[in-house]
């Protein structure tokens, strides 16, 4: 598959210059990076959380957990992790496990770790498990929108 159907057309959308790492068959995002030959802090992976029936996307460093506790203070409100089957449906045109973390593709919410913003470039999975896109942080960061940079996470 390479790139998913709703990245291609949002990074061509946004006009968006981008690189392609082909890297052996991963089932995380921190053995992509490792397979990739990335720093981890500079792989950017998506966590989908959750209130009710609305979805939020929350993109930190593929070596950073997101803390609920932070992350509940922060929205003043309790959020959970989405289900798997519940990825399956919000990004039908993904493999299972490699979530781009372009929440505004994907009409999304989207709440971004700062650390991320301060990287010169960012990889992120493609929509498989063999394949990372390269973008400069600039670029990173208008692809993200209006995305709201946040101190959420911690390092494993």
């Amino acid at each position: 598959m390479s790139v998913s159907n709703t990245v291609r057309s949002y990074l061509e959308g946004q006009a968006i210059p981008y690189e392609l790492i082909a890297h052996k068959h991963t089932q995380s995002s921190m053995e992509s990076a490792g397979a990739a030959h990335v720093k981890s802090d500079h792989l950017a992976k998506a966590v989908i959380v959750k209130e009710g029936e609305e979805y939020m996307m929350v993109v930190v460093p593929c070596d950073y957990h997101v803390h609920l506790g932070k992350l509940h203070r922060l929205l003043d409100r309790e959020v959970g992790l989405a289900t798997e089957n519940e990825l399956i449906q919000l990004f039908p045109d993904c493999e299972r496990g490699a979530i781009p973390p372009l929440g505004t593709a994907y009409k999304l919410i989207t709440l971004v770790d700062r650390t991320l913003l301060d990287q010169p470039e960012v990889y992120f999975e493609s929509g498989d498990h063999e394949h990372l896109i390269k973008v400069s942080g600039e670029q990173f960061a208008h692809l993200l929108g209006d995305a709201e940079p946040v101190d959420i996470s911690r390092h494993h």
